[in-house]
């Protein structure tokens, strides 16, 4: 169902100098607000609309494409220059899952402990050598600023191995068992600032504002 005149915000002549962000998550929006600081761009996320959206199935094989997807779709039904991001743990002795389906693993309404709880009854046995894994983000820019058609997409990763047992307190979602290749912690036991300057999504943000920089300042 298009819902465009309940989600469209007041003056949509303005787009351009707006940035949706297709989360809900006001700390992420909040995150991508900062690093945008000095450009004439207000950014503003799913909660700041009129009426959220529905959200929409993510049936995308990949991260890009998910991305993709959520990208097209918030423009489709807002109008508004649109960001929207994928993420997810590769883990190479499950054959590249949980993948895609990271946030989904195991069944329907697991708890974040639960699924690594599950992770690392699959890892059972696997040698260290061989607990290799990748957290990957892939980002996705998506409207027409300016009169200009943007489809664009970035994408972060960072190489680590999957630990034995949860360690450290910080972070979210996997962080606790995935140990960063270079540092020998894992995201949990990082500082924010530490986390930001080695995450894939760290890694695509700044691609991404790169590029933002260049095309709102042009």
């Amino acid at each position: 169902m298009n819902t465009k005149p309940e989600t469209q915000i007041p003056n949509p002549h303005s787009a351009f100098r707006i940035l949706l962000v297709a989360t809900s998550n006001k700390g992420k929006v909040a995150e991508i607000a900062s690093l945008l600081e000095g450009l004439t761009c207000r950014v503003i996320g799913l909660e700041d609309l009129p009426q959220v959206p529905p959200s929409v199935e993510e049936t995308g094989k990949t991260f890009v494409e998910n991305a993709l997807i959520k990208a097209d779709y918030y423009h489709s039904i807002t109008g508004l220059f649109t960001l929207a991001d994928d993420s997810g743990l590769e883990v190479d002795a499950l054959d590249g899952r949980p993948g895609v389906y990271s946030a989904r693993y195991g069944c329907e309404g697991l708890s974040s402990a639960d699924q690594i709880a599950l992770l690392l009854e699959e890892m059972k046995g696997v040698p260290e050598e061989k607990r290799t894994a990748r957290f990957v983000c892939s980002i996705a820019l998506v409207g027409a600023p300016g009169g200009q058609s943007v489809r664009q997409t970035f994408e972060g990763w960072c190489e680590g191995r999957i630990a034995d047992a949860p360690r450290g307190s910080g972070g979210f979602g996997y962080d606790p068992v995935f140990i960063d290749a270079e540092l020998g912690r894992t995201f949990a036991e990082l500082s924010r600032e530490e986390k930001s300057a080695r995450s894939h999504r760290g890694r695509a943000l700044r691609a991404t504002i790169k590029y933002l920089e260049t095309l709102l300042r042009g």
